[in-house]
């Protein structure tokens, strides 16, 4: 991450609070169009997208300030989503991408390069986080245990 991407992001979603979008709308469906499968895990999609697309955010948000409380959480969010099945890694990283381009596509003329590297940056280190924590899970789990998909 890089001084000064935290501003630009806390800036980036005060701007998005104030156009009334709800991200996860867009979002969603453009994750359950790439991914209609998954559409089957969600007991209720109006809880998760909510839950899904805020932990997302503050996650990246989170990186960009140094915050300690993201790998736990990061590495929790890994290890429950096992019940869900051997989840794919470009699901993961579908999801996080989406996520920065509906955001992009929320703040219109707001959005711009610098917005979107320091998304970026942040994207990029939760995706390495998420495979940093599925390797740890996947060392740490007892021979003939579920395993977590490549």
């Amino acid at each position: 991450m890089k001084t000064g991407d935290a501003r630009k992001m806390e800036a980036n979603l005060t701007a998005l609070a104030e156009t009334g979008i709800d991200l996860r709308l867009a979002l969603f469906e453009r994750f359950f169009a790439a991914f209609p499968v998954r559409f089957e895990s969600f007991i209720s999609v109006d809880a998760a997208s909510r839950r899904m697309t805020d932990e997302t955010l503050q996650m990246m948000l989170g990186l960009a300030k140094g915050q300690s409380w993201v790998w736990p959480l990061v590495a929790e969010l890994v290890f429950t989503h096992r019940s869900y099945g051997a989840l794919p890694i470009e699901e993961y990283d579908a999801f996080i991408d989406i996520t920065v381009e509906e955001l992009g596509i929320a703040l219109g003329d707001a959005w711009d390069a610098d917005c979107a590297a320091a998304w970026g940056r942040g994207a990029d280190a939760l995706k390495y986080m998420i495979r940093k924590a599925r390797a740890e899970w996947k060392s740490a789990m007892p021979a003939g245990a579920p395993q977590l998909a490549e």
